[in-house]
């Protein structure tokens, strides 16, 4: 019997959608958000992370950047490991993983909803963000970048990896926009993330003085002013309707 093109599409995409939500429920069942983010849990754990990571840093480089790609079709939101793989990577390197990672894994969650679930895309954001559609139509290349560079005015990073699927976009102006556009608020999340390991190995106590006056965390918070100033002007530039 042949196998109807429409029903391999959904048996797919159901096939997708299990494996989306039993990988949700096995991390949240297997590890707390407050170890993740315990100052004295990973100050104690600090030198074996980092020693580990020179001794096999090839390996890790490699399984972190499989990581970001999974946590991309996970629709997994970035902040918490942007930050942890600029800890354990620094600013330089945990950059180079994060960039790659996520275009490549943007791209995959954005050819899976494009082939999968385009009419339930369609469906649940069309309406709401209609106004950017018309500004993609004439140059999608150069309003995605933007739109990427703004934080998607606000959207979830993973909302923002599938909303192309609304204007048809080509999968070369996606991975070259999301390359682009991502490269600096990602840059500074990194350091933010190698700041905060470089505070932890300098301090005891975690306390709010001597870690604002720090240069490692200072500079990636005044980037971060500065990239939404930015934003800011870009967005009255590019989206004003």
């Amino acid at each position: 019997m042949k196998l109807d093109s429409s029903n391999f599409k959904i048996y797919l995409g159901a096939v997708y959608l299990i494996v989306l939500f039993t990988a949700i429920y096995f991390f949240w069942s297997t590890f707390d958000l407050k170890d993740l983010t315990s100052y004295d849990l990973i100050k104690e754990n600090r030198e074996v992370i980092l020693t580990y990571k020179d001794n096999n840093i090839f390996f890790l480089t490699i399984i972190f950047f499989i990581i970001t790609i999974s946590l991309n079709l996970l629709l997994t939101p970035m902040l918490l490991p942007t930050l942890i793989i600029g800890f354990i990577f620094g600013k330089w390197l945990g950059t180079l993983i994060l960039i790659f990672g996520n275009t490549i894994g943007g791209f995959l969650l954005y050819r899976l909803a494009k082939t999968f679930f385009s009419d339930l895309i369609e469906a649940k954001f069309k309406t709401r963000f209609s106004k950017f559609i018309d500004f993609f139509d004439k140059n999608d290349l150069i309003y995605f970048m933007c739109f990427r560079f703004i934080g998607g005015g606000g959207t979830p990073f993973p909302i923002q990896n599938i909303l192309p699927v609304l204007f048809n976009m080509s999968s070369k102006n996606y991975i070259i926009a999301t390359l682009i556009g991502i490269l600096p608020t990602t840059f500074v999340t990194v350091a933010l993330g190698s700041g905060i390991e470089k505070i932890i190995d300098q301090n005891a106590e975690l306390s709010f003085l001597p870690v604002i006056q720090s240069p490692e965390i200072y500079l990636p918070i005044i980037g971060f002013f500065i990239l939404l100033l930015s934003a800011f002007f870009i967005k009255k530039v590019f989206f004003k309707t």
